[in-house]
């Protein structure tokens, strides 16, 4: 079974466009099948702030309104997007950049209304690999942003982490799959103003005494929650940590086991 690796980008990767073309250029030198995955919600945010929108987020998920969502199909599927596919052309990797709708590649559903209404936030029900086997296959590597769709013509916000495991289950029954979360921090911290107190092995007992303790908050636990799904539907590896996790066999970083 070949193996395939599914990268998700974000943070101030993005948001630093040197940080970004490093990243690109290691990236599209890693041998075998890869998909990368970016979010972008710093960049939509500032965007926001620009045109006097306001976001509002709860519990590191973004609350998606028509504005928002109008902002977020122009930074994530438009600008950013394009910005990543043309860089990798320029380091002859051959990509295609996608959104959830496109080749109905990730079908989800609009998030019911409970505690919280997040507006247009999708909530992921269905991955379709055929079309993106076909391209991998082809030596194409899709490239992915936070946009999914509900079949009726409707886009959702999605959180990229979600969409980064969903796609990684998704291949889990004809890949060895291994999933990877790079940002800028080395690692899940037990410290986050410390990039030395890195926990190097994660487990969910640890997981759930270091939420107990507010040690992981915020953005980190739909990260967190999405690592462990993954790996709960035959996602073989699953880490978080520094891009360098990719290519240098001394780099420091997390990985998640049951």
């Amino acid at each position: 079974m070949k193996t395939l690796k599914i990268i998700k980008i974000g943070g101030n990767i993005i948001n630093d466009p040197i940080a970004l073309d490093a990243f690109l250029k290691a990236f599209s030198k890693l041998e075998g099948l890869k998909l990368l995955v970016h979010g972008g919600g710093k960049s939509a945010t500032k965007l926001a702030s620009q045109m006097g929108i306001k976001v509002k987020m709860v519990e590191g998920r973004r609350i998606t309104n028509t504005e928002t969502l109008d902002i977020a199909t122009m930074m994530y599927a438009g600008k950013i997007n394009k910005q990543i596919v043309a860089q990798l052309q320029a380091y002859n990797c051959n990509a295609m950049g996608f959104s959830g709708a496109d080749s109905n590649t990730i079908e989800a559903v609009k998030r019911p209304v409970k505690e919280i209404d997040y507006g247009f936030v999708g909530d992921v029900v269905k991955v379709n690999t055929n079309v993106l086997q076909l391209l991998l296959t082809n030596d194409v590597c899709p490239v992915f942003c936070a946009l999914t769709h509900n079949t009726k013509g409707q886009l959702l916000n999605t959180n990229a982490d979600t969409i980064a495991s969903a796609l990684a289950i998704g291949f889990a029954k004809d890949f060895n799959v291994e999933l990877y979360y790079c940002f800028e921090k080395n690692g899940v911290l037990t410290a986050v103003n410390d990039d030395t107190s890195v926990i190097q092995n994660l487990d969910k007992k640890k997981y759930k005494l270091l939420i107990d303790k507010k040690i992981i908050t915020d953005g980190m636990l739909p990260k967190l929650n999405n690592c462990f799904y993954a790996l709960q539907h035959q996602v073989s590896k699953v880490c978080i940590g520094k891009a360098e996790m990719l290519y240098n066999p001394n780099a420091i970083f997390t990985t998640i086991t049951e």
